[in-house]
């Protein structure tokens, strides 16, 4: 076994990287090679998708800091597709929005700050919303402005979905037409597809209970639409992005960088879970639903790309909330972050992008 493939399959403690030695099945031979050319997708594509996770977003955003520092390149040309889901969708946004010149609008090294300067703000809470949403339980968590606002400075109220490069792929759901609605930035065209960069965010930040759904209208037409956040069926992205991946360039030796934000380990006691009614419920099968939905995808991916795929995350030292912004949980999610970068996870991330991403 070389070294890159034996730091790949590490596990330490709190700290997972794990890629399966399985072999690629489910490919989709069914069109011309020549008609993949002629559309310009006559290669495989190198998909990043990162996960939701509300603030712990600063772990990924730390991994793509460091991704960019060893390649000397911008992340957005290390990859053909970037997905997200909830936080992960912003930082996906983030990360494909262009600026005046055509180049990156932001580098990766500023991502973090999205999540120490700005988490604060957008998590804050008053007395009054506490008392008036009842913690949660008969209104949302959150007032949205704070993110609003954020999304505004980070992405610019004109960028467009069509202006993403590379192609951008956001999960959201349509809670009227009750099914997943994802953003694509090579799907414009269409009537009901194009959006502003700054929707497509809050779209898929609306956690339920966290923040209120997004009522949304494409600005060229098509139906009108209450989006909320789309980890409620797809909280690691990656498997939709490579199914897209496949529709693109079917049969293709399509690689994926999958980003986790974290896992809660602290367990649910049988003892005190059997007691509970839908008051006790409601918050923690939230993280259960997220957290398995995340886990399946990585075992789904692990079977269908083997080594093609490289998955970075970890475990939590203690539970951090969706919307815990406080000094301690920063503290401790930047601490996690850089210790998971300076072991062999931060050695594997440099030797797959070496292997799979950089095009010279």
């Amino acid at each position: 076994m070389d070294a890159t493939r034996a730091a790949r399959r590490t596990v330490v403690p709190n700290m997972i990287v794990f890629t399966s030695p399985q072999p690629v099945c489910g490919r989709n031979l069914t069109r011309a090679v020549g008609d993949r050319r002629a559309r310009g997708y006559g290669r495989r594509v190198r998909i990043l998708a990162i996960d939701g996770g509300g603030i712990r977003g600063l772990v990924p955003a730390r991994a793509l800091a460091r991704l960019e520092a060893v390649t000397g390149r911008p992340v957005a040309d290390l990859f053909d597709l970037v997905a997200g889901t909830s936080t992960g969708g912003i930082l996906a946004c983030a990360l494909t929005a262009r600026a005046a010149d055509g180049g990156p609008r932001h580098a990766a090294a500023v991502l973090p700050e999205l999540y120490l300067t700005e988490g604060p703000r957008i998590f804050r809470r008053s007395l009054g919303r506490r008392l008036g949403s009842l913690d949660g339980l008969i209104d949302e968590r959150h007032d949205a402005a704070g993110l609003e606002d954020a999304l505004e400075r980070y992405l610019g109220g004109g960028a467009l979905l069509s202006q993403a490069r590379p192609r951008l792929l956001v999960t959201t759901y349509d809670l009227e037409a009750r099914e997943p609605f994802l953003f694509k930035s090579w799907r414009t065209a269409e009537e009901g597809r194009e959006a502003r960069l700054t929707d497509v965010a809050r779209a898929t930040a609306a956690a339920p209970t966290y923040f209120e759904p997004l009522a949304w209208r494409s600005p060229d037409g098509g139906p009108a639409r209450s989006l909320v956040d789309g980890g409620v069926f797809a909280t690691n992205p990656a498997l939709c992005a490579y199914a897209e991946a496949e529709r693109l360039a079917p049969g293709e030796p399509h690689v994926v960088l999958s980003l986790g934000t974290g896992s809660a380990q602290r367990p649910i006691r049988h003892e005190d879970a059997r007691g509970w009614g839908l008051a006790r419920w409601i918050r923690p099968v939230i993280d259960i639903v997220f957290d398995g939905v995340a886990d399946t995808v990585e075992y789904q991916l692990e079977h269908l790309l083997g080594e093609r795929q490289l998955r970075l995350q970890l475990d939590l030292p203690r539970d951090v909330a969706l919307d815990d912004a406080s000094p301690a949980a920063l503290a401790t999610l930047d601490a996690v972050a850089q210790d998971l970068l300076d072991g062999p996870a931060g050695r594997a991330l440099e030797a797959f992008a070496a292997a799979r991403l950089v095009r010279l």
